[in-house]
């Protein structure tokens, strides 16, 4: 795995090739971002932890019949992973309302959401991800209807396995953001990464608003403490699983 040809490199990772055209390498970086970019900054040890938490994530959502594109994850900076032709749709599952969701319609944060909310945006930054129907997605032929059920249906069992988990961890899944691909075969799987960059987590253990937040929305929102935040979720995570 010595060869390596850089093919992408995000806000918070980098994707490599190999010498094996059935194995990228993604790297976790610090860099930390919000807004679309607007804000920018580093959290430290932020690309191990997330590593580790998709991980751990990863290989329950495989125990549970969740086809994801992990192979490995050989150091604690690097995850291996089957390529994949990304769907360029971001599903996001809501349990509780939060962020946009209270900004658009005016909901109290919290407010439960039952069954959970899934949505879709589409993933181009030119445009600002916006939220999309079902009926632009089709407009825009982005998917077929079969695969965007097909991502509903991954989306709410994803998000039953990792409730339940977290809800081990003393752990509330406010919302979660996914990225599915599409293998050369054309199995669609769960990609990207699972972790406090791409989900909201609350203690609960805390009831202060502002110190219940083990998430990105700690830099966000200027909460300070943000590494400990994203520690306290793999600690949690560690010791569940052990």
């Amino acid at each position: 795995m010595a060869e390596r040809k850089k093919l992408y490199e995000g806000k918070a990772k980098i994707l490599y090739a190999t010498e094996d055209p059935a194995v990228l390498v993604t790297y976790f970086k610090d860099d930390a971002t919000a807004f679309n970019a607007q804000k920018r900054g580093t959290i430290a040890n932020k690309g191990a932890i997330n590593n580790a938490v998709s991980t751990h994530l990863f290989k329950l959502l495989e125990s549970k019949g969740i086809v994801t594109h992990w192979i490995k994850s050989p150091n604690d900076r690097e995850m291996w992973v089957k390529p994949v032709t990304i769907v360029p749709l971001e599903v996001v599952v809501r349990n509780l309302a939060a962020g946009s969701l209270c900004r658009q319609t005016g909901m109290e944060l919290g407010t439960a959401l039952t069954p959970p909310l899934v949505e879709f945006y589409y993933k181009n930054d030119d445009l600002g991800d916006p939220l999309l129907t079902r009926d632009r997605i089709r407009a825009m032929n982005i998917a077929s209807d079969e695969t965007v059920a097909q991502l509903d249906q991954m989306a709410r069992h994803i998000n039953q396995v990792l409730t339940d988990f977290f809800n081990g961890c003393s752990i509330t899944l406010v919302d979660f953001k996914l990225e599915f691909g599409t293998l050369v075969d054309g199995t669609l799987v769960l990609a990207d990464e699972i972790s406090p960059d791409t989900c909201r987590l609350w203690n609960q253990n805390e009831t202060d608003k502002a110190r219940r937040v083990m998430d990105k929305d700690r830099f966000r929102q200027d909460l300070g403490d943000v590494e400990s935040g994203y520690q306290q979720v793999l600690d949690r995570i560690l010791a569940h699983t052990n």
